[in-house]
């Protein structure tokens, strides 16, 4: 049975290093969450602070309802995949997935009643027989997971299980894995750097800075309505702009930049004469050869620097008068004429795909 996941108040700390600063969240019963952020970021401590092989230097972590203080990994009701898989290479993928049940001294013929139709939900039925060795990468992935499924946990955790897989497997697995936690219906605790894996796998993310979780929301919120610089730029491609505010109006605010006066969203409440950053994704950039781009706020002149054919899209790296470079993507399907590097063009956007956020203080 699937089980709530709550952390309150955790900080754990390594010395005079902070890991994790004040970590409060739930995680709900079912759930597939994922903690998304750069290596160091506190992540994988969080995951082996749940999992019981961390214990927190303050705070508490609770499981389904039951405070996880001074239970050990053996006894709680979790299953953790680690990124190397740690499976064993001279048993069969049938023995592999039923070791956990013949340590627990399950009878027999229950362990392979049970490890046939696990074999089954991973889509491995036809493969008991083989040695690991045999087996492709995203079969070996779902030995692990069938292996961690097999003790029945409440809550299983995955520690960056598909960073050595190649980007066409990673990309199947992702499929894979969402489509297993729908069938078991058990919570999944996913750490990952890829957005990808995040946005396109998640129920929720939580999105971590520096042992900070700094925006939980699902992957459409932590993409369009990020709520710090951090997440905005961490999180798919963005261009920023620092400026300071002259005006606040109808959930708007006009930021004065050394690029001119540009306008956008105000989400988070930000006031005259603070400084700030406005954030605009590629996509969002109007190109236009010279004169300002219709629709779109005043427009600032850049150079077009490189341009990248991608097949669906094309990069335009542009270089602004402040020597600050920006990026433009544009798409096959809009029919517009790509530009040429060294080409002067006009650059805007509409305000609503603007997304001004405070300025980070200086260190």
């Amino acid at each position: 049975m699937a089980a709530a996941v709550e952390l309150e108040g955790v900080n754990v700390t390594f010395g005079d290093f902070v890991a994790v600063r004040d970590a409060n969240l739930t995680i709900e019963p079912g759930e597939f969450f994922s903690f998304l952020g750069p290596s160091g970021c506190g992540k994988t401590t969080l995951l082996r602070t749940i999992s019981g092989f961390i214990e927190p230097t303050r705070g508490s972590v609770r499981i389904g309802g039951q405070d996880m203080k001074g239970i050990g990994p053996n006894r709680r009701p979790t299953a953790l995949i680690f990124q190397n898989l740690a499976l064993f290479p001279m048993m069969t993928v049938a023995e592999n997935i039923g070791y956990g049940l013949r340590v627990r001294g399950v009878p027999r013929h229950e362990r392979d009643e049970k490890v046939k139709n696990l074999l089954i939900q991973v889509a491995l039925s036809e493969h008991g027989h083989k040695k690991v060795s045999e087996l492709s990468g995203g079969q070996k992935q779902r030995v692990a997971i069938a292996r961690a499924l097999a003790v029945e946990p409440s809550v299983l955790l995955l520690d960056e299980p598909l960073s050595a897989l190649d980007l066409k497997l990673r990309q199947h697995m992702r499929t894979e894995l969402r489509a297993i936690q729908k069938k078991v219906g058990i919570t999944f605790i996913y750490i990952t750097h890829d957005q990808g894996e995040a946005l396109t796998m998640s129920d929720r993310i939580a999105v971590m800075n520096a042992g900070v979780i700094e925006q939980v929301g699902d992957g459409r919120a932590v993409y369009a309505e990020p709520r710090t610089p951090f997440v905005a730029s961490f999180v798919g491609e963005n261009n920023q702009i620092r400026g300071r505010i002259s005006d606040v109006a109808n959930g708007q605010a006009t930021l004065e930049t050394p690029l001119g006066t540009l306008k956008g969203r105000n989400p988070v409440g930000l006031k005259t004469g603070e400084e700030a950053l406005i954030f605009v994704r590629p996509e969002s950039l109007k190109l236009q050869p010279g004169t300002p781009a219709n629709g779109a706020t005043a427009g600032f002149e850049a150079e077009a620097v490189d341009v990248a054919f991608e097949g669906s899209v094309t990069h335009v790296t542009l270089r602004v008068r402040t020597g600050q470079k920006i990026t433009a993507t544009l798409s096959a399907a809009s029919g517009l004429a790509l530009p040429v590097p060294g080409e002067t063009l006009q650059i805007g956007f509409a305000p609503q795909d603007g997304l001004l956020l405070a300025r980070p203080e200086r260190p």
